[in-house]
Formats: structure tokens, C-alpha cells, sequence
């Protein structure tokens, strides 16, 4: 198993951040990860797994072990009387792998295309968007231990799946919502393969803004999958910026959840914040109209900036491929300044989506 030592990982993080892994491996199967773990120079060292590098934040150079993770393949593997199961190696391009559905005639994804990633971070962060998350199309996927070198298979209950979170995320003894995660796979686990229920019949998703004015003006209340998926990538061009021109990690900030009392609070002082009524009886605030209420919306920390068009996209604003941008330090820098700010308007601590690495 061929170890690489000082890796540039400038190309390798979405933010285009200047960073280097002291050593890193390509992960292209469950075999490299087993020869790593039976070399002892290798085997009890601390490993950190690298995906598409769309949700990091690199402060500086990276010590642990990089395990980079480049697992293809794409299946059909089974169906049942309400889904159809697919199957994506880890190391897959997320909205290359949505598409790919489509052209197989299998809808259920499409209003999570153009979400940047590979498949396996996908439960990791348990993304969403438009109204589908991950887990509502989530079946189980294979992982391997990176301590054991032992292979298992999870579902979703085991998965543990939050708002943009998962047991992938939490320490064994980590603490969690108050209490101590008996279970927690942080560090522990590289993802392998994900698979996919995709449902029968599908009907779409709707109810977003966005999408209810794609209706209006294609002249329909019942759009194709295509459709969707077509509509939802005009979306976020026109509101996001292409990691590959801008670098950027997408949503920087979670949008928080209140209690009714707190929603009518804010509504009191502030009529047009942007809220979104939940089951449970809670509402959810839009993070990016808190973030430009306060006035951050095309402001700067050295070359970390608010991006003009989304104030919940922080941006590099320096070039992608040069040493000009900026550093993990100086977006950080921005985002306590951004919590603060809306801490001490709202008396709401908003929460980064992003691992800070």
C-alpha cells in the first residue's frame, strides 16, 4: 500500500484552503484499508477519512493519516414491493450519482442534485435539501473499522441520523444533546458503499419557494423527476457559487430550530425573518436571513468573505489554485464573528455545518 508523504491539499477541500497532509493514502477499496491496518507503521496511527473535502475547514497541515477515499461502482442490487435498491461506492461523485439514477429511470434523489460531495460523506452529514434528506432514501451501507479492520453493515436506525448530523459524527464518548452517545463512530469508521431505497410509486416533493415558481412558469403543478432535478441546478447556480471558481463549503451554517415562543419573539421584533413551521411543533429560521439582518451579507475577514449572493456561504476569495486565499484561521475568525452578531440580535447561537479540521 503506497503511503504519500507532504500531499498539497489545496485541490483536495472545496474552500481551496493552502494545507498539506503530512501522509495520505488512496482508498479505492476495502483491501487498502485492511493492508494499511496490517503494516505497523500504519496500523495505530490516528487516520482522518477524506471524501470530496466539500464540509472540512483545514486550519493547518493535517497529521493524521489522510485516507482518501476513491471506492466506485454504481448498481442496481435488489427491489422490493415499495423501492428500488442502488448501490454507490463511497468515493462516487454525489451529484454525478444522482444523475446517474435518473438516466436509469429511477427518481427519488433529485431534489438533492448538485449537492458537492462524494456518496460516502452523504451520511455522514446526512444531507438534505428541498425538502428530502438523506434518510428518508437511506437503506444501509458497509463500512470498515479502522481499528479491527472489521467490515459491517448499518441501517438507518443504527445510523443514527439527525439534522445534518449522524453516529458519524460523535465520538464513542462524546457528549451528545446532554447525555453521553453510548455509540459513536467519529474516527472510527470509513464508509464503503451506500445504498439507496428509491420509492414505488414516486411522486415529487414540493413545497419550496424555488420550486413552487419553477411550477408557475413551466405552467404545471405535477413536475417530471427530471424536471426537479433540472429546476433544483438552476436553484442553487443562480444562488451558489461553484466551489470549482469560488472556493467555498456550501451552507456554512446550520439554520437553527426554536420553540414557538422564541419564533414569535423574533417575529415581533423582526416580522420578516424567514421561519419554517416543523411536525413536532417547532420552527426552523433561515440562518442566512439572521446572518444579512445583521448586516454581514459581501463583508470580509482578510481574504475569508460572506458571499454576496447567499449570506450563508462563507467564500475564499483569494484564487483556487494559488496561495493567495484564504486561511482556515481567517474563516473561522468570521464565523465567531457571524455567531456573535447574531447571538447578541436574536439570543441564537448558530452552529457550523462544517468539520474544522
Amino acid at each position: 500500500m503506497l503511503v504519500q508523504k507532504n500531499v498539497p491539499l489545496q485541490g483536495l477541500n472545496s474552500f481551496h484552503i493552502v494545507a498539506r497532509a503530512q501522509a495520505l493514502a488512496h482508498i479505492t477499496s476495502e483491501a487498502d484499508v485492511k493492508s494499511l491496518l496490517a503494516d505497523p507503521a500504519w496500523a495505530s496511527e490516528p487516520k482522518f477519512v477524506l471524501g470530496g473535502g466539500s464540509n472540512i475547514v483545514l486550519t493547518g497541515d493535517v497529521k493524521p493519516l489522510v485516507l482518501k477515499v476513491e471506492v466506485l461502482g454504481r448498481q442496481v442490487v435488489g427491489e422490493t414491493a415499495k423501492a428500488v435498491i442502488v448501490e454507490a461506492g463511497a468515493g462516487e461523485d454525489w451529484h454525478a450519482f444522482v444523475a446517474w439514477t435518473l438516466a436509469q429511470g429511477l427518481p427519488g434523489l433529485e431534489n438533492m442534485a448538485l449537492i458537492p460531495g462524494t456518496v460516502g460523506a452523504a451520511p455522514v452529514q446526512n444531507i438534505g435539501a428541498y425538502g428530502v434528506e438523506l434518510q428518508d432514501r437511506f437503506e444501509s451501507l458497509d463500512a470498515i473499522d479502522l481499528q479491527t479492520g472489521e467490515t459491517f453493515t448499518l441501517n438507518a436506525g443504527q445510523c443514527a441520523f439527525g439534522y445534518r448530523d449522524s453516529v458519524f459524527k460523535h465520538s464513542s464518548s462524546g457528549k451528545q444533546d446532554g447525555g453521553y452517545s453510548p455509540i459513536g463512530l467519529k474516527d472510527r469508521a470509513l464508509i464503503l458503499r451506500v445504498r439507496f431505497a428509491l420509492p414505488k410509486p414516486w411522486k415529487p416533493v414540493l413545497g419550496y419557494a424555488d420550486i413552487d415558481k419553477k411550477m408557475a412558469e413551466h405552467c404545471t403543478d405535477q413536475p417530471t423527476a427530471q424536471q426537479l432535478f433540472d429546476w433544483v441546478c438552476e436553484v442553487r447556480h443562480a444562488k451558489l457559487p461553484d466551489p470549482a471558481v469560488i472556493g467555498n463549503a456550501g451552507s456554512f451554517f446550520k439554520n437553527p430550530t426554536v420553540t414557538p415562543e422564541q419564533c414569535t419573539d423574533i417575529i415581533g421584533r423582526d416580522p420578516k425573518v424567514v421561519y419554517y413551521p416543523l411536525p413536532d411543533g417547532s420552527f426552523k429560521l433561515a440562518a442566512g436571513w439572521l446572518i444579512d439582518a445583521c448586516g454581514w451579507r459581501g463583508k470580509s475577514v482578510g481574504m475569508a468573505g460572506v458571499y454576496e449572493k447567499q449570506a450563508l456561504v462563507l467564500v475564499n476569495r483569494g484564487s483556487v489554485d494559488g496561495p493567495d486565499g484564504a486561511t482556515g484561521g481567517e474563516v473561522m475568525t468570521l464565523a465567531k464573528a457571524i455567531q456573535t452578531s447574531v447571538y447578541e440580535r436574536f439570543g441564537i447561537l448558530l452552529e457550523p455545518e462544517p468539520v474544522v479540521v
